[in-house]
């Protein structure tokens, strides 16, 4: 009977529970769409119950294929910054709120920025709208319903192992990622949960992410097929769990992801928080954190310009002609904070600009400026890290983006380094979900280990030549976006 591990992935637009065996080939997967709510101005909100019966549906089908096959354990990972009012028989009293919800965005504005400061100096994570403290000062200030009558505060992947196995628990990553906890003590930080108005309480025990959760309901056993005796481990955030699957863990190896936001990360040991707030810096282990920043633009503003172009043709066809444009879209300059924008300005009020438009510009040059514009943002993001980490020894890219070769080579050639491709773009499900999982069951030795069994598809080689052209169009944006962020 071969062997499998399964990763149960919950990103922003889908759930995914993804088979793989020990070598990190996919051997089968199912994924269920999520619904994204946006009921005011700023509010971005998803169901959690629905998303609760989707992970139902994904895991019943994924252990129904595997059925022969010997499932070794399910691991999860988890998008990072949601937040649940929830009572104290577990049923959600709202709505999540995810990572882009924006309805802090005043309350940031107006904060004290020595508390800024001081708060972020203890958390590493940055005073930003995308942060459940935020989310929680806000509902505070405006005595939001469900915060007065919460007994607790989930995140999705708490909520959904509280409704399962009545265990309240989060690991490391993800209570690092909500801005309450002490990123060195590891413990919930004090003038945090003064400023929500939380108590300890109301909080889940923090645990390592191979922490083996048991007591799984006989109900959801039954209804999903779950193997027997098979452990249900907590795994991380997937930010932490993409650099692990990329096999990026050692220092000077990069990881960057671009699906429909962005994110440019290193594991390193300790911690380290930046002294100008440009980065976050997020516990993984005991031992290790993850710094790096985040963007909101990555696929979203290919797709923002596709919508508003009113283009009716596929992606692929969208980007056709955009690679024979020369370097720089002749002349035009794109600063995509068509979203909001998290690192490296921290801000959700920043606004998105094409510079240098002419009557002799067309869709491929503004495509092209906008592949431009998102490698130019997290490679600004990328030289903060080097001021913490220096030089990126290895870079490995994944994420939707990567279909695309025109904008692998952009990356590669901006960064003037190789590019590795993973033959899967299920990094955080295989990194966390799944290795996590097999490092929790003592099945394999350690999580250094993943880097012998990453099926590698190819390696991108820079253009040198193209790379001293694009430090001096690096240059460019990189003052133009300086000079914008007045009107923010």
């Amino acid at each position: 009977m071969s062997e499998v591990v399964i990763g149960l992935d919950f990103g922003t637009t889908s759930v995914k529970a993804v088979a793989f065996d020990l070598k990190g080939n996919v051997v089968n997967e199912t994924e269920q769409l999520i619904e994204t709510y946006y009921p005011q101005a700023s509010f971005v909100e998803q169901n959690p119950d629905e998303i609760e019966k989707s992970t139902r549906n994904v895991l019943k089908e994924i252990f129904t294929v595997t059925n022969k096959q010997n499932v070794l354990a399910v691991g999860i990972s988890c998008a990072m910054h949601s937040l649940i009012c929830v009572d104290d028989k577990g049923n959600a009293l709202s709505d999540m709120a995810i990572w882009s919800d924006g309805r802090s965005s005043d309350l940031v504005e107006k904060l004290d920025p020595k508390i800024k400061k001081s708060v972020y100096s203890k958390t590493g994570t940055p005073i930003h709208p995308m942060s459940p403290l935020l989310k929680l000062m806000w509902m505070k200030e405006n005595d939001y319903q469900a915060y007065q009558q919460a007994t607790y505060f989930m995140s999705l992947k708490e909520y959904l192992i509280y409704k399962w196995t009545g265990k309240r628990v989060i690991d490391y990553s993800m209570a690092s990622a909500t801005g309450l906890m002490n990123v060195k003590s590891l413990d919930w930080e004090e003038e945090a949960l003064a400023l929500a108005g939380v108590e300890r309480s109301q909080l889940s025990k923090i645990v390592p992410p191979t922490e083996i959760i048991d007591g799984l309901q006989s109900e959801i056993i039954d209804e999903v097929g779950w193997p027997e005796q098979t452990p249900f481990v907590i795994g991380a955030a997937d930010g932490q769990l993409a650099n692990l699957g990329n096999g990026a863990i050692k220092p000077g190896e990069v990881a960057v992801t671009v699906g429909t936001s962005g994110a440019i990360r290193q594991l390193i040991s300790g911690q380290h928080v930046n002294d100008n707030g440009e980065t976050f810096s997020y516990a993984f282990t005991k031992d290790t954190s993850i710094i790096g920043g985040p963007t909101n633009n990555g696929g979203i503003a290919l797709q923002w310009l596709k919508d508003m172009m009113e283009y009716e043709g596929t992606h692929e066809q969208f980007l056709q002609g955009s690679e024979d444009v020369e370097i720089g879209s002749d002349g035009l300059l794109f600063v995509p904070y068509v979203n909001g924008e998290r690192a490296p300005v921290w801000n959700q009020k920043a606004r998105g600009n094409f510079y240098g438009l002419s009557v002799t510009h067309r869709r491929p040059q503004l495509v092209r400026a906008v592949l431009e514009g998102i490698v130019f943002n997290i490679y600004q993001i990328g030289q903060s890290l080097e001021e913490i980490a220096g030089k990126p020894t290895t870079i490995s890219v994944n994420g939707g983006l990567t279909k695309s070769p025109l904008w692998v080579q952009i990356l590669a050639d901006v960064f003037g380094q190789e590019i590795q491709l993973a033959e899967t773009h299920h990094a955080a499900a295989w990194g966390g979900a799944s290795w996590t999982a097999l490092v929790a069951i003592n099945r394999v030795e350690s999580f250094e280990q993943i880097k012998d069994n990453i099926p590698i598809d190819q390696v991108i080689k820079p253009n040198l030549e193209n790379h001293q052209k694009y430090n001096a169009i690096f240059a460019k944006y990189q003052q133009l976006a300086k000079d914008i962020e007045k009107y923010f």
